[in-house]
């Protein structure tokens, strides 16, 4: 069976070239992707806690403070 004509140096190293251009898209295209959904859970986590200072009737200032002195009395305290 005869087999088909062996591909040059050249092309082989263009086909490479080729290949890895497309994968850098393809690449390109999937981290913005991530990106997106990284924004989107962020904003779901802000929204989130958007309705949560709402539905407590405190300002943001007051929850700012609160939640303030929280983080340094955990910080205080040995694990």
């Amino acid at each position: 069976m005869a087999r088909g004509q062996r591909k040059s140096i050249e092309e082989k190293i263009a086909e490479k070239e080729e290949l890895i251009a497309a994968l850098k898209i393809r690449l390109k295209s999937e981290q913005s992707e991530l990106d997106a959904l990284y924004k989107e859970k962020r904003e779901k986590a802000l929204d989130s806690l958007n309705q949560m200072i709402d539905s407590s009737g405190l300002e943001l200032s007051e929850v700012s403070e609160v939640l303030q002195q929280y983080i340094e009395s955990r910080v205080q305290q040995p694990a």
